[in-house]
């Protein structure tokens, strides 16, 4: 999908932005910066899209994000629903690479800072201790000032940087830009299709909530996103299903019909595809998980 271009707002005496956002919902613009973002949930749920990825997420989830790789965090439904008052919060750094001066990069002790960022290019959900630390010390850099607030950006770079406990995100890195027609357009398609994924969206109904005819809709989709718009629908469909997998104690095919599946072989097959396992597989893996916990 083409996203937006997004400006973070960095104040005129720092040298990078770090915010503990309480809010309603994360909101539904796909866009993408020139900063890393260093995003720590710590309470919220729903789907995310990162780059050509969507996956579930949920409390506690961390995500190192490099430069203009295209995101959003779309909270589930019921963050939405008028009067409701239901929060997530999270904090999150934007830093430009070179925010702590370009010749730091050049230093030969700081090389594996710039693997760290050409990594990043792709998105890392960051995982075990690594994990721990940073969020010690993205709480502690909220409230920091002046030398405090740079010595900590440092040391989440050195602790980012020697670590391996991270999983990649997506499958290639691209540069985005965009214009407005696009953004809306994609932005649209894409909240109607999280809003009704548990029935059935024809192209007929798709395409003319994009203004195209079936043929320029379905042209236009695979060129913005790299995969068909059923692919896609698809996609949400698996990740809805993989949550209520491990969430609720519902039959699969319970699961299968609330996912938007109208068969349950469709079903199959489709997450198969996309996970690798059967749904059965799938949600004994995490409840043997959570039974050696």
């Amino acid at each position: 999908m083409k996203p937006h271009f997004h400006k973070v707002p960095v104040k005129l005496e720092t040298s990078f932005s770090i915010r503990n956002d309480v809010v309603p919902n994360f909101g539904t613009l796909w866009h993408y910066h020139p900063e890393l973002e260093l995003h720590y949930i710590k309470k919220g749920e729903g789907v995310r899209f990162i780059g050509d990825n969507i996956s579930n997420f949920s409390d506690g989830e961390m995500i190192l994000l490099g430069e203009n790789l295209p995101h959003t965090w779309r909270c589930k439904d019921k963050y939405f629903e008028q009067g409701s008052d239901l929060n997530v919060e999270a904090i999150v750094i934007h830093f430009l690479p070179h925010c702590l001066g370009h010749d730091l990069l050049n230093l030969p002790e700081a090389y594996k800072i710039s693997k760290l960022y050409e990594r990043a290019k792709r998105g890392l959900v960051i995982k075990g201790e690594t994990k721990e630390k940073l969020s010690e010390l993205m709480s502690a850099a909220i409230h920091a000032e002046n030398l405090s607030r740079l010595t900590i950006l440092l040391s989440i770079l050195s602790t980012l940087a020697e670590s391996d406990e991270y999983e990649t995100i997506t499958n290639s890195h691209a540069f985005y830009q965009s214009n407005k027609i696009d953004t809306d357009r994609i932005n649209k398609i894409c909240n109607y299709t999280l809003s009704n994924y548990k029935r059935e969206i024809s192209l007929e109904e798709i395409s003319s909530l994009s203004n195209l005819s079936i043929t320029s809709f379905c042209r236009y989709f695979k060129l913005m996103t790299k995969k068909t718009y059923f692919d896609f629908l698809t996609e949400i469909r698996v990740s809805h299903a993989c949550r209520m997998l491990i969430e609720d104690n519902l039959t699969v095919e319970t699961i299968c019909m609330e996912s938007g599946f109208n068969n349950a072989s469709n079903f199959y097959r489709h997450f198969k595809k996309i996970i690798g396992s059967t749904p059965v597989k799938y949600r004994s893996k995490y409840l043997n998980k959570y039974m050696l916990q």
